[in-house]
């Protein structure tokens, strides 16, 4: 296959293919065995960074819990708190990361610095309850009670470890979508996915039934392997060269100079319809998935469940995505992440519906449970390299940024309503999958109309990104 070769720089996906052993993206250009390098370097920092992402957010749920915060609570720090974070964050970052040019590249310092925040940040969520104890005995009178003191700092430092988290995520895509060769993201994002269930299986199978009474150390490990995994990864992964950056439609540091930048912003990414259609599409699909996600262990314990059987459904749910992880990449590959996306809604939204007519015991919960997160899954896997496949290259990480903006606002609306109905209705759990078969059903059909679009500008054989 020929290979179309316009400026890395260019607003056109560079489609690069093989020639002879060599495989390039941009000015990168690796042999085999350099490529199997680089994916070895990239694979044990996302392993890294999977650890602790399949393993906070679980223990951060049973702590809340265990010192009675409610499900408003819960839904506003875990479900509502990131996104909006995130709206935030990574627009800046995003934007930043694009022009960004220095000896380390444009991704790699972004990586970099939030790294040793998140691995503190894990270690200061570990003492919180010690630290809370203490301050409640200190404040005396003047204390808000035991409980309300830890819930505080946990929330403080859950807000810390997120930004932090959420710095990282801006960029990492755009580093693989700027060193991996695109004939290999679906299969690459496959082997991502892969060693991501492989750290959630250890973690739920052995370790989450611990997670209670031994929270401190589980967290300091994490902390660790974190901290020391992902610094390899970006000392070891090399960037390659860029063009200059786009010049600014402002001086910089000039008088008002915010301001024309949020302009130019928005007006680079909100400016065509063609880009707001996806943004509605990977919000939507990303969001079906929500209301079970950060109410599930919930709803185990409220039809009496027991943690550890949860742990194993969730371990089983990564075994199953885990066998699915490569084949769901390759056919990404083949016959594009858009379309088997849309095979993966569609069966979450039949089973989501299932879920919540029919899960009321151990075993029915956990047939939905699994079904959901095999689901869930396989829609991640399938999309993985959806944004690398339709978005201009030289624009990635700030029309990414925007796709978050949008997702944010919806995340943020949905799980706060959630916390609230829930706590109003009796803790009602099985109206999560209610709620995500229903939203589902819209991105099954948003998916379709930018299934539409992408046909109209070339389809899969002569697709050129909109600028």
């Amino acid at each position: 296959m020929e290979s179309n070769t316009p400026h890395p720089g260019s607003g056109q996906a560079v489609i690069e293919a093989p020639k002879g052993t060599l495989w390039s993206v941009g000015t990168l250009t690796y042999t085999t065995t350099g490529l199997v390098i680089l994916f070895c370097w990239l694979l044990w920092g996302d392993f890294a960074f999977a650890l602790q992402d399949r393993s906070v957010s679980s223990v951060i749920q049973l702590l809340f819990k265990k010192f009675q915060a409610s499900d408003t609570l819960m839904g506003l720090l875990m479900g509502s708190l990131p996104p909006a974070l995130a709206m935030i964050l990574s627009p800046i970052i995003g934007y930043k990361s694009d022009r960004h040019r220095g000896r380390w590249g444009r991704r790699i310092p972004f990586l970099l610095i939030p790294t040793p925040i998140i691995a503190l940040s894990m270690v200061a969520l570990a003492l919180s309850p010690t630290l809370g104890t203490f301050l409640h005995r200190h404040l005396g009178p003047y204390s808000p009670g035991l409980n309300p003191t830890i819930l505080i700092l946990l929330g403080l430092f859950w807000t810390l470890f997120s930004s932090a988290c959420i710095t990282a995520n801006s960029v990492f895509g755009g580093l693989v979508n700027d060193v991996v060769p695109q004939p290999l993201l679906g299969r690459f994002y496959a082997m991502f996915r892969a060693l991501s269930l492989i750290a959630g299986m250890i973690f739920n199978y052995w370790i989450l039934a611990k997670a209670e009474a031994h929270y401190v150390p589980i967290f300091l490990a994490i902390a660790a392997v974190y901290g020391v995994g992902f610094t390899i990864m970006c000392l070891k992964v090399k960037e390659g060269e860029y063009p200059p950056p786009p010049q600014p439609e402002w001086i910089p540091g000039a008088a008002g100079g915010f301001l024309p930048a949020v302009q130019t912003y928005f007006k680079e990414c909100f400016g065509k319809s063609y880009y707001l259609w996806f943004f509605a599409m990977m919000a939507t699909a990303a969001l079906a998935y929500g209301p079970v996600n950060v109410f599930c262990l919930f709803y185990a314990k409220s039809i009496n469940v027991s943690v550890d059987f949860y742990g194993k459904c969730l371990a089983l749910t990564y075994v199953i995505s885990l066998v699915l992880a490569y084949p769901l990449g390759a056919l990404a590959d083949r016959f594009h992440p858009m379309r088997v996306s849309l095979a993966t809604l569609g069966l979450y939204a039949i089973t989501a519906l299932w879920g919540g007519l029919y899960a009321r015991d151990a075993v029915t919960f956990g047939i939905a449970f699994t079904a959901h997160g095999v689901l869930a899954g396989a829609y991640f896997t399938a999309s993985a390299s959806m944004g690398q496949k339709l978005l201009p290259r030289s624009r990635f990480a700030e029309l990414m940024s925007a796709s978050g903006i949008v997702a944010s606002l919806c995340y943020i609306s949905v799980a706060f309503l959630s916390g609230i109905i829930l706590d109003h209705t009796g803790h009602v759990y099985r109206y999560t999958f209610y709620a995500g078969a229903g939203i589902a059903a819209v991105a099954v059909m948003l998916n379709l109309i930018m299934h539409r679009k992408f046909i109209a500008l070339g389809g899969s054989k002569n697709y050129v990104a909109p600028e």
